[in-house]
């Protein structure tokens, strides 16, 4: 074959690659960063599942009393407490177990359950109407702007747990600084950006203005001091509940963009709760926000003939275990959830009830159901994405 051949057939690659690129990407991603993970950890981290583990035993093993260690010991923690920063110390899904740990936990379900489901409603659906007028306002007459979904949403989750924490309206700058830290967090962590510690910066000393004059929630840890208590309302709800809820929001958008039909039949029947329920559960199925979730052995696990030694790093990998146990695991279908026993499938899009789940795992089905609602009275969704 020639060298011009050869030229001809390299170009063909390129091309098809560079075409393919929205179908293999993500999923390339998503596979490297799993495997750094897992290589962090060096010979204590064990992917769960893995070569040692069957996805037969992922539940089991979560569930184990011993798998509750969340930063000693894991080099993975380093890593995340460097995304996490500031306060990753006292940041609620890295506090080790104990009165600490527990006072925490209390303090963010007591705060999230102080809304009635259709207070919770009404909230974010100002909140959304809110950034969709001011996104309206700033496009230009005949002209298409090109957005990222996760931007837009960044500043309506913000205004949302903003009044949350301080059972008031959102003031602009207060919705900026919040939106410009989660997104430096967000980019951090899928390893697109370094940290830009200035951003967050800002909005520490912000929140701390706003408890030194007074302006508190009805209850913060009492297990915290005054400096770590402004880490955990700026970890808990203006990073975590930020950042995995303007995910989540990205996610069902950008499912619904690639399928027309779900548009049109939710667009013919909005009152149908159940069908977007559904889309919501298979979002989280097929797109789990939780790459991977590590915890720490704290004692020896009986595993099979064998054990899994105190001291390892247990790295659960939440696509692998949702993709698994059926042929057509993978496929995003909505009406499979007609079809099949909620039991049948294997779904934790919240974690293990026994091993810290997500404390918004009962609110954040409902309000999602409400962003994206909101985004669809509005808009007709499209992507190229495939």
């Amino acid at each position: 074959m020639t060298a011009a051949e050869w030229g001809w057939i390299a170009a063909l690659a390129a091309v098809s690659a560079a075409a393919s690129v929205p179908y293999w990407l993500p999923k390339a991603v998503v596979a490297l960063r799993v495997r750094v993970f897992a290589l962090v950890n060096g010979d204590e981290g064990i992917a769960v599942p893995g070569d040692r583990v069957g996805v037969e035993d992922f539940q089991r093993l979560y569930s184990d009393p011993a798998a509750n260690g969340r930063s000693r010991g894991a080099a993975l923690s380093d890593l995340f407490w460097y995304w996490l920063a500031p306060g990753p110390q006292v940041h609620q899904e890295h506090l080790e177990p104990g009165p600490r740990y527990d006072d925490v936990a209390r303090t963010t379900r007591g705060t999230l359950a102080r809304l009635r489901r259709d207070e919770w409603a009404d909230l974010v659906a100002r909140c959304a109407d809110r950034e969709l007028d001011r996104l309206a306002a700033a496009r230009r007459p005949g002209r298409a702007r090109e957005v990222r979904l996760r931007d837009v949403m960044m500043p309506l989750w913000a205004a949302v747990y903003y009044e949350v924490v301080f059972g008031e309206p959102c003031p602009d700058e207060a919705r900026d600084l919040i939106a410009a830290s989660a997104a430096d967090v967000a980019s951090a962590l899928k390893c697109t950006s370094l940290r830009h510690m200035g951003r967050r910066d800002r909005l520490t000393g912000y929140l701390r203005a706003r408890l030194a004059s007074g302006a508190a929630p009805p209850r913060l840890p009492a297990a915290l001091d005054e400096a770590e208590q402004v880490y955990y309302l700026q970890g808990t709800y203006f990073t975590t509940a930020v950042v995995q809820m303007s995910e989540a929001t990205a996610h069902l958008l950008l499912a619904l963009a690639a399928r027309p039909d779900l548009q049109r039949r939710l667009r013919e029947d909005p009152d149908d709760t159940g069908l977007m329920d559904r889309v919501i559960d298979e979002t989280l199925r097929v797109y789990p926000l939780f790459g991977v979730a590590h915890r720490i052995t704290s004692a020896d696990i009986a595993l099979g003939e064998g054990a899994i030694p105190a001291g390892s790093v247990l790295l659960f990998n939440y696509p692998a275990f949702h993709h698994s146990g059926a042929p057509d695991a993978a496929v995003f279908d909505p009406d499979r959830w007609l079809r099949d026993h909620a039991g049948q499938l294997r779904h934790i899009p919240f974690g293990i009830g026994a091993n810290r789940p997500c404390p918004a795992r009962a609110v954040a089905p409902p309000t999602l159901r409400v962003a994206a609602r909101s985004v669809l009275r509005r808009y007709a969704l499209a992507t190229a994405a495939g």
